[in-house]
C-alpha cells in the first residue's frame, strides 16, 4: 500500500512522486546585463524558497543581479533527435539572418 508521502502536489501545482522537494532550474543574470543563462538547479517547496536556495547557492559572491527559477517539470525541451525536421523549417528562409540586410549609410555598425 502506498504511503500518503509518495505522491504530493506543493503548493505550486509541481507534482512530486517520492519524498524529495521538487526540482526548481536556476538562471542568473550577470551584472554586465547579458541575457540569463542556466546556472543549475536547486531542490524547493516553493518559488520563494528556490529564489532563497539559488541566492544563497549560485550567487553568494555578487555573481548575478537577477535570478529566475522554474519548475523543471515546466520546461519542455527538443531532442537532438528532432534536429532535422524541427529546425529544417527555418533553413530555407534566407531573410530571417541578418547578412540578408544591408546596413543604411549613417548607421555604425557593431
Amino acid at each position: 500500500m502506498p504511503d500518503s508521502r509518495d505522491n504530493k502536489t506543493n503548493t505550486n501545482g509541481v507534482q512530486t512522486t517520492d519524498s524529495q522537494w521538487p526540482l526548481w532550474e536556476v538562471f542568473l543574470q550577470p551584472p554586465n546585463g547579458a541575457a540569463h543563462e542556466h546556472a543549475g538547479s536547486v531542490h524547493a517547496v516553493t518559488a520563494e524558497q528556490a529564489l532563497e536556495n539559488a541566492r544563497d547557492v549560485y550567487a553568494r559572491r555578487g555573481e548575478a543581479v537577477s535570478i529566475w527559477v522554474v519548475p523543471s517539470s515546466a520546461i519542455t525541451a527538443s531532442t537532438p533527435d528532432d534536429m532535422g525536421p524541427f529546425f529544417d523549417p527555418g533553413n530555407d528562409k534566407p531573410y530571417r539572418h541578418p547578412q540578408f540586410y544591408k546596413v543604411p549609410r549613417g548607421v555604425r555598425v557593431f
